[in-house]
């Protein structure tokens, strides 16, 4: 007899017990928001929903049904012949669509009449998107963080991944939002949507015992363009400081590697100094690019950070009358001092 569940507890431990959560949504809907893990299986194309979704709108909600019934019908029998062909008699996948209807339905019903014993989320894809924004747009409780504060150039990621490696609890914002937070940010790859930034940070939190301390890099609200959640942001606006020091040299040495990639392209190098202009002089965004261009790197680091960077820092820093709790003196920036400095912060 066919096996099948409705599924309303989307925790870790509950969603552990399913080998796959498959998303049957449109790949647009997917690629703005999806299931932390879930593997796209649309049974609507962008264009076949359009399409379906204007006869729905201009002729009749029955002629719309029956359209899309076919389409999806046929884009089912399709991933059963390719994506799902080998999975085994104990495959058990959780199913779900936009509000659990039509779309995560037909694909249920399929699949456990084959014999697959098979989950659908109650609700679809809003209830997912319920206990996110439930849990990060608001302003109590705040979460435990402790910022790794310090000049640019300091290696903050870098101890960041250090204190990951030594079990401590990391949200790796500028990782997630795949953007390095800064005019020089951009690396290889668009940044997720808003909505899956957010999805992301929230899955990395809830998992994590947050009565212990969890370790984020400071950064503005926005890490290139996208927004930190309101309850993450007030947490790291209130949360203690552990402030890293490193010389002008060595930072300028570290920048130069950390930023190899824009570096071996004078175009992109070129228009990252570039959206700095009208916050420097035109000769100094002039004296920078004749830098880029002589492959003076390491001054063109150093003169970034004298003249641009550590101004703003002293500036953000002036906002805040807290002091660090915990200095950071970092001597190198090799792997053993950044492992050296997590092993001190987490004694």
């Amino acid at each position: 007899m066919p096996y099948l569940e409705t599924v309303s507890d989307l925790s870790p431990e509950n969603l552990a017990r399913y080998d796959d959560i498959v998303d049957v949504r449109s790949p647009a809907e997917f690629a703005d928001d999806h299931m932390p893990g879930a593997i796209s299986l649309p049974v609507l194309s962008n264009d076949e929903r359009a399409k379906v979704g204007t006869i729905y709108k201009q002729e009749s909600p029955f002629r719309a049904n029956r359209v899309g019934g076919a389409i999806v019908a046929r884009n089912i029998a399709q991933h059963l012949e390719t994506a799902l062909v080998d999975k085994p008699k104990s495959w058990r996948p959780l199913i779900y669509c936009w509000r659990g209807g039509m779309r995560s339905n037909a694909m249920a019903t399929i699949l456990s009449s084959v014999g697959w014993p098979t989950g659908v989320v109650k609700g679809g894809y809003r209830t997912w998107r319920r206990e996110v924004v439930e849990g990060l747009d608001c302003d109590e409780p705040l979460l435990p963080v402790h910022l790794i504060d310090g000049q640019t150039g300091t290696g903050k990621t870098a101890l960041l991944h250090a204190l990951a490696e030594q079990g401590g609890q990391v949200l790796d914002l500028e990782g997630i939002a795949n953007h390095r937070g800064s005019a020089f940010g951009d690396v290889d790859g668009a940044q997720p949507a808003q909505r899956l930034f957010e999805t992301e940070i929230w899955d990395a939190l809830r998992r994590m015992d947050l009565t212990k301390p969890v370790f984020v890099e400071a950064e503005s609200a926005l890490v290139g363009r996208r927004r930190v959640p309101r309850r993450l942001w007030r947490s790291m606006l209130a949360a203690p400081r552990i402030e890293m020091h490193m010389s002008l040299d060595v930072r300028a040495d570290y920048l130069v590697r950390t930023y190899a990639d824009i570096i071996a392209e004078s175009p992109r190098l070129s228009a990252a100094i570039g959206k700095l202009k009208g916050i420097q002089s035109k000769e100094t965004i002039e004296d920078w690019l004749a830098l880029a261009a002589q492959k003076n790197f390491t001054e063109l680091a150093r003169q970034l950070m004298q003249q641009h960077y550590d101004p703003l820092y002293a500036r953000s820093r002036k906002r805040r009358e807290d002091k660090p709790e915990t200095v950071i003196e970092m001597a190198g920036t090799g792997k053993e001092d950044f492992s050296a400095a997590a092993t001190q912060l987490l004694a």
